[in-house]
């Protein structure tokens, strides 16, 4: 099980509109859609294809942040600028392009099926609420693997998080083996008993916060990240054409509809839930990372003159914040010099009109 503490730090970008040309060349390869919304938050409905390692940057915009590279898809829209999502809850299917869920989602093709992570929402999330202690929760069941931040750590310490906790989750009264179908699958087959567990997880994790509801009230937006991969080693195992790969994608689709209702009702409306599907990724999800003196010779190597570095997408705000207050105090001083320059003592002013009048009464 693996833990991670630690964060960086992200910029800015606004949303613009304009993907005629690459909506007619993309081909989809995965499914990427919006179970629940805020009434405020403004997904179009249409056949915009989003590439897959563009989904984080979707989320930030989503959530009120801003992104390094300009986002051009209509696919999202401004929504109420004032009023963001108090949480977004991202699940990400790997062994299907697309699930069989409800006729009231939003369903967007996806092209570009490359790993992505939403560790660049976490930090702007991180940076911007470091104080208020956000729930961030990423988690993928079958590789053991669990990030909590914030008040997380407290209100999902009974989660099960390895496959052993897993196993003796399942084998308790009140798990999610006795309100499921499972047809033909069989809680003691290993490869069953892996995709049992994910879905045991999505019954867990609202549950652990419904205890704690009055975190879902606060203004510190929360992100929820879950990886499940236990349909695809089932359609490894058995085949696409099988009845356990059916019976499979029944019960994740009924899961995951259960648990958006859940989600979105514990934060009063005010969520979003989204699920990615994707048949497999194309390139093995691997983080990559530099030590110091790697970081100095590439440095070197790419400015030899010891140039500046280049402004960031924040230089512009500053300066034009500093410019316009700067410009409106040199107004201001100027207005109230001539004002008093050219005041008349005699009327313009109560002090001397005081005076005077207390000049002829004595």
């Amino acid at each position: 099980m693996e833990r991670r503490h630690g964060l960086l730090h992200v910029n800015h970008v606004s949303n613009h509109v304009g993907f005629r040309k690459e909506k007619e060349k993309a081909v989809a390869v995965a499914d990427f859609s919006v179970l629940k919304s805020p009434q405020n938050q403004i997904f179009t409905p249409g056949n915009w294809p989003v590439p897959l390692e563009r989904i984080p940057d979707v989320i930030a915009l989503s959530m009120g942040f801003s992104v390094e590279e300009d986002l051009s898809w209509p696919g999202l829209g401004v929504g109420n600028i004032f009023q963001r999502p108090r949480a977004t809850v991202l699940v990400t299917v790997t062994g299907v392009d697309k699930l069989p869920l409800s006729n009231n989602e939003i369903s967007y093709p996806v092209e570009n099926a490359v790993p992505y992570s939403v560790d660049s929402v976490v930090n702007s999330i991180h940076s911007m609420f470091s104080e208020e202690m956000p729930l961030v929760l990423q988690l993928a069941p079958i590789e053991e693997r669990v990030y909590m931040v914030g008040k997380a750590n407290s209100v999902f310490e009974d989660l099960a998080v390895t496959l052993r906790q897993l196993r003796s989750r399942l084998e308790q009264e009140n798990s999610i083996l006795a309100s499921l179908s499972l047809g033909s699958l069989y809680k003691n087959d290993e490869i069953d008993r892996l995709f049992l567990s994910e879905m045991q997880s999505l019954q867990d994790i609202p549950n652990l916060l419904s205890r704690h509801k009055h975190l879902a009230k606060d203004n510190v937006p929360d992100i929820y990240a879950l990886e499940f991969t236990g349909l695809e080693e089932i359609k490894k195992r058995y085949g696409e054409d099988s009845v356990k790969f059916k019976d499979a994608t029944r019960i994740l689709s009924e899961c995951l509809q259960k648990f958006a209702d859940d989600m979105y009702s514990i934060y009063g409306g005010n969520a979003i839930v989204e699920v990615v599907a994707v048949e497999t990724f194309e390139t093995p999800l691997t983080r990559k990372s530099r030590s110091i003196l790697q970081t100095a010779t590439d440095s070197t190597s790419t400015n030899p003159y010891n140039l500046a570095y280049d402004y960031n997408f924040d230089y512009a705000v500053i300066f034009n914040i500093i410019l316009w207050i700067m410009i409106g105090l040199a107004l201001a001083v100027i207005a109230i010099s001539y004002n008093l320059w050219n005041m008349d003592p005699g009327y313009d002013s109560i002090i001397y009109r005081m005076t005077n009048q207390k000049i002829r009464m004595d």
